[in-house]
């Protein structure tokens, strides 16, 4: 493969995290680190986490104005047991996260467990997809979330799937401070 000569254009790339191990959160906050510390503005709308109060939202504090958080979810959709209210909640987030797209005033938009209301049926795959082709040029997107559809990785620049070999949970080890969340 030859090599490109002269400066590297930059181009808003669409990026999937997916799969049934841990880290695909955990790889769009190591994005967002690199990206603050690149200059760029990030905005992440967490769609299913919960109410608690997590390490990046510390972090995020103390990045304003150059890295935001909202939580939008109402915490993990299978404790709610509301099909009906977890529908809506997916669509508000989602609604918020189409005026950061339109409003361009971020270069990365990382969209946390929308992969997931995408796969509960609570969000059209194709919806998305849609708004995300037609987001600017420079903007770069991050969804995460296990379920990723096809149509999603069809479209996207880069996907990584992350698998599961071994996690604490299994041997009656709980979420880790610092760790997961």
């Amino acid at each position: 493969m030859e090599k490109k000569k002269g400066k590297q254009e930059r181009i808003g790339l669409v990026i999937v995290n997916t799969g049934n191990g841990k880290g695909k959160t955990t790889a769009a906050l190591g994005t967002a680190l690199r990206a603050v510390g690149s200059g760029f503005n990030v905005f992440m709308v967490q769609f299913i986490k919960g109410p608690w109060k997590a390490g990046e939202h510390v972090i995020a504090e103390k990045l304003k104005p150059n890295f935001e958080i909202r939580r939008m979810g109402e915490g993990f959709t299978w404790n709610t047991k509301d099909r009906e209210r977890d529908t809506e909640v997916a669509a508000e987030a989602w609604s918020f996260c189409k005026e950061l797209i339109e409003k361009e005033k971020h270069d990365l938009l990382i969209f946390d467990e929308i992969n997931v209301a995408m796969d509960l049926g609570y969000l059209d795959p194709a919806e998305v997809v849609d708004a995300v082709k037609k987001k600017p040029k420079l903007m770069h997107i991050i969804l995460t979330g296990r379920g990723a559809p096809e149509v999603l990785i069809d479209a996207a620049d880069l996907v990584t799937e992350m698998r599961e070999i071994k996690h604490p949970f299994n041997a009656g080890i709980y979420a880790q401070k610092g760790i997961e969340f």
